[in-house]
């Protein structure tokens, strides 16, 4: 977590001059952050080195937040070429280690972060892609890219996508929204005297389903989310929104496609870049996955599952390959 090399001239360039740089934890991507002192002043780096990533998403995303009255970081400055941009600093209270160190918090928290969504569904679109059925498809398909080879299981790939195919129509919006995509606890920030919340990792936003968000907050592979507050969270979404069976199976169809593909991702991880901490977390999302295949939409896929990935073959692929050596 070393500062880029040309961070401080970066940062000198725009008159925060001889600023402290402090390392902040990073995320699955090749993109890194620090924190940036100068006096009273406080601020984010974001280290986007091309040609692995590129933080135009992000500020298009950010742009379009803000001028609705979401609140996203505000960008400082920008250096394109270098991948360097500087964004306001929402502090460190995020909604994670605020609900799990007072749940009775959760739920109010929860709520807001619900509350949010509705407002969001209310605008139109963004310029973003859209989440088609191909985009799903390919990612459900990290889960036997990635995951069925890491644990040396040869399985159906011709029947994972035909039974996929069979209950992706759920998951087609009608009218599409903004989705954040990484719309989780670890990403709202509370700010403010009002603890109103700040976004943070939208950048591979796109247009698509709704519920897709509902399923990053209330289905969370960093945080174990009760059934009983998932269950009123939605409650809270449909009765807001007037939603109803339709988008519950929507729901679940976008919950199991999610797991699927956080599952392959969270394998690739630490199989092709070496994060070996990820593994760990696949039991909970495992666990989310089976209570979606639970529901009668996912009869298909469920099927599937139970053919070629039986329970035994289900958790942290790095304990699975011990187990089998």
């Amino acid at each position: 977590m070393t500062p880029p090399a040309d961070a401080a001239a970066f940062l000198d360039t725009h008159g925060w001059h001889q600023a402290r740089i402090d390392p902040l934890a990073g995320d699955a991507s090749f993109r890194r952050y620090f924190r940036v002192v100068a006096g009273e002043r406080r601020g984010i780096l974001m280290d986007a080195p091309p040609p692995h990533e590129d933080p135009r998403p992000f500020l298009d995303v950010a742009r379009w937040l803000a001028e609705r009255g979401f609140a996203a970081p505000a960008v400082h400055a920008v250096d394109l070429e270098r991948g360097l941009v500087l964004l306001e600093d929402f502090g460190d209270e995020r909604l994670r280690e605020t609900a799990d160190a007072d749940p009775e918090a959760a739920v109010p928290l929860y709520a807001a972060a619900i509350d949010l969504l509705v407002a969001l569904r209310g605008h139109p679109a963004a310029e973003v892609r859209a989440y088609d059925r191909a985009e799903l498809q390919r990612e459900a398909g990290l889960l036997t890219d990635w995951y069925c080879p890491a644990i040396g299981v040869a399985v159906d790939l011709e029947g994972y996508r035909a039974a996929w195919d069979e209950v992706l129509g759920h998951a087609e919006a009608a009218v599409p929204v903004t989705v954040l995509r990484d719309y989780h606890a670890e990403n709202l920030m509370l700010v403010g005297a009002g603890r109103s919340l700040g976004l943070l990792d939208f950048q591979d936003a796109l247009a698509g389903h709704p519920a897709y968000d509902l399923v990053s907050l209330l289905q969370d592979a960093r945080r174990d989310v009760d059934p009983s507050l998932e269950e009123r969270m939605l409650a809270r979404y449909c009765a807001a929104t007037g939603e109803g069976d339709a988008f519950l199976r929507a729901y679940h169809v976008l919950g199991a496609q999610r797991n699927a593909k956080i599952i392959g991702i969270f394998t690739r991880l630490w199989q092709r870049d070496g994060k070996p901490r990820y593994p760990a977390l696949c039991p909970r999302v495992w666990g989310y996955l089976e209570r979606d295949l639970g529901q009668p939409v996912l009869a298909p896929v469920a099927r599937w599952f139970a053919a070629n990935l039986p329970p035994e073959l289900r958790g942290d692929p790095m304990l699975i390959v011990g187990a089998r050596a």
